[in-house]
């Protein structure tokens, strides 16, 4: 069984930057895209960033030439650094993995983007 475990997260003043990172471990096999989405408060998961297996990364629009999403398949880790964070971008961040016959979703990490 995968499990994700995600850090990073925390309290940054608007224009600030973090990053996260979601560790697979367990019966890892074959992963295929690793991924971040966050949801906000009152509002629906949204998808902000994906790095496939293949090696390409895609991004939501708002985040486009401010997020970084990389991974180091070695590590089976995927990172999402954040540079000059809006107060909007308050929500909690969630790291996806696809395998050939499931997707799992880590628990979340916080982050809160306020002065």
């Amino acid at each position: 069984q995968v499990q994700l475990v995600e850090s990073g997260g925390g309290l940054v003043q608007p224009g600030g930057s973090l990053r996260l990172s979601c560790v697979a471990s367990g019966s890892i096999c074959i992963i295929n895209d690793m991924g971040w989405y966050r949801q906000a408060p009152g509002k629906e998961r949204e998808w902000v960033a994906t790095f496939t297996r293949g090696g390409a990364t895609n991004y939501a629009e708002s985040v486009k030439g401010r997020f970084t999403i990389t991974r180091d398949n070695a590590k089976n880790t995927v990172y999402l650094q954040m540079n000059s964070l809006k107060r909007e971008e308050t929500a909690v961040y969630y790291c996806r993995v696809v395998q050939p016959t499931q997707f799992l979703w880590g628990q979340g990490t916080q982050v809160t983007v306020s002065s």
